[in-house]
């Protein structure tokens, strides 16, 4: 068995539309009046889509992202600061 890691990256381009579909989400969710910030993370917990709205589309397009590759992104950002 390898034992050897893996690396895994997020091309530039990826990053730009997780970061405009993510925003999208969370602008339709504070519009319908949900707390975006709980839904979002109750979304990535969980995988159950009913935490986004159907409002201009979002839960269609948050769908379309892997969620283990947002989840990076978010802790990349978090960690190093960079968008």
């Amino acid at each position: 068995m390898d034992n050897s890691t893996i690396k895994f990256t997020v091309p530039g381009d990826d990053r730009e539309s997780m970061h405009r579909i993510l925003r999208m989400v969370f602008d339709a969710l504070s519009e319908k009046g949900y707390n975006p910030i709980n839904q979002i993370v109750g979304y990535l917990l969980s995988e159950d889509p009913t935490y986004i709205t159907n409002h201009k589309n979002a839960r269609a397009m948050i769908g379309r992202l892997d969620r283990d590759e947002l989840l990076q992104e978010m802790v990349r950002y978090f960690l190093d600061g960079n968008p």
